[in-house]
């Protein structure tokens, strides 16, 4: 590990990668779930409910590679849209309609792509960079999905 960059990011393990990785995933997934109890629209909740089950899968992925279970980690690139990267976050609460939450969900998941990245910048070993391959591709799929949802609900609406 290049343990030069930031000390203070500096991983003695695999495990401690692992360990980290997965309570991001525990966070996001409490976050899409206090954000769906608080929306007061259905597609949003629905919306922000999956998101939570994806997040949960993915804790459960790197829970399994910490026990030492063999998990095919798939690295391919992703379309970015990049719609929430030039659109303003709004405060969210429960008045909150569909396009502030998908947003605020996309730019949280471009945010964790962007955390996985920096991170990975920091490691030389393969084994490393392929986990954080796999969870950066994982991240920028959700803001895909997200951004096509507003494409769809948002953009083509008006």
């Amino acid at each position: 590990m290049n343990q030069s960059n930031d000390p203070a990011r500096t991983f003695g393990s695999l495990a401690a990668v692992l360990e980290f990785a997965i309570q991001r995933e525990i966070e996001a997934a409490e976050s899409y779930g206090r954000l769906a109890g608080r929306s007061r629209q259905a597609a949003a909740r629905s919306l922000l409910l999956d998101l939570q089950k994806e997040e949960k899968k993915h804790e459960e992925i790197l829970r399994n590679l910490a026990a030492g279970r063999l998990v095919p980690l798939f690295h391919q690139e992703v379309l970015d849209l990049k719609i929430s990267d030039y659109v303003l976050e709004e405060p969210v609460d429960a008045d909150s309609g569909f396009q502030d939450l998908l947003i605020l969900a996309a730019k949280k998941e471009a945010k964790a792509a962007a955390l996985y990245t920096d991170l990975r910048s920091r490691v030389d070993d393969p084994e490393y960079r392929r986990l954080f391959d796999f969870l950066i591709q994982e991240e920028r799929e959700h803001k895909l999905r997200l951004e096509k949802e507003y494409e769809q609900h948002v953009l083509e609406e008006n």
